[in-house]
């Protein structure tokens, strides 16, 4: 039971992110209104969506090292997670984006750059869908997921921090941080970032575990 207290800890966060995200008074932001309370749960999408990428592309380079197949496995239950918690940031970004923005989707640098790097992460999944034969399925989309990896960070977080935009922290639009002067955001920001990271990592670690059965049922 013990090893199981990470578990407990995502969820009594999750259950403060939510009734503290809904109930805490937030500072007025420019037009964001209410609309602000979406940092608690839209920006640990993208923390999540990067943690399981993470993890994908490091076992992803650890195949290609020993050519373990459970190596595989772990980076594909990683990349499918992350594509998972990155629509999910996609989708509450435009949510956000049509009430502050007045469109869902918009030539907003940060937007377009997000949708190129998931569309490339969902072409890893498909890729992996088009191999019959294990190994080299697993050889393909190691080297696949490495070059994914190396457009990401580029594409999310370097090139919109350059250029000017709407969305809060590039080069024109200061993040939230500096407005928060009583602290109530970050009160609540710092357990949903961490609350909703466990989870991600959580669901990653139950679809490793089927794909493991899974794959021992393959070579029985």
């Amino acid at each position: 039971m013990a090893k199981h207290w990470w578990k407990a800890l995502a969820v009594l966060l999750l259950l403060y992110t939510i009734i503290a995200g809904f109930l805490v008074k937030v500072p007025v932001i420019e037009n964001n209104q209410q609309s602000t309370r979406n940092l608690f749960f839209h920006v640990p999408m993208w923390v999540c969506m990067y943690t399981l990428f993470t993890i994908s592309v490091a076992n992803s380079v650890l195949y290609l090292t020993k050519y373990d197949l459970k190596k595989d496995i772990l980076a594909s239950c990683a990349a499918n997670v992350g594509v998972l918690f990155g629509l999910m940031g996609f989708v509450t970004g435009s949510l956000w984006a049509t009430y502050t923005w007045g469109s869902t989707l918009t030539n907003d640098p940060k937007q377009i750059a997000t949708a190129v790097a998931l569309l490339i992460y969902l072409a890893y999944l498909v890729l992996r869908m088009s191999f019959t034969d294990i190994d080299k399925r697993a050889r393909v989309s190691a080297i696949y997921n490495i070059f994914a990896f190396a457009l990401l960070i580029p594409l999310t977080y370097i090139i919109p921090r350059m250029v000017d935009s709407l969305h809060p922290g590039s080069a024109s639009s200061p993040g939230f941080k500096s407005k928060d002067t009583d602290g109530t955001l970050m009160m609540v920001f710092y357990p949903a970032f961490i609350g909703w990271t466990l989870l991600s990592v959580w669901i990653y670690t139950l679809l490793a575990r089927y794909k493991r059965l899974e794959l021992k049922n393959i070579f029985k």
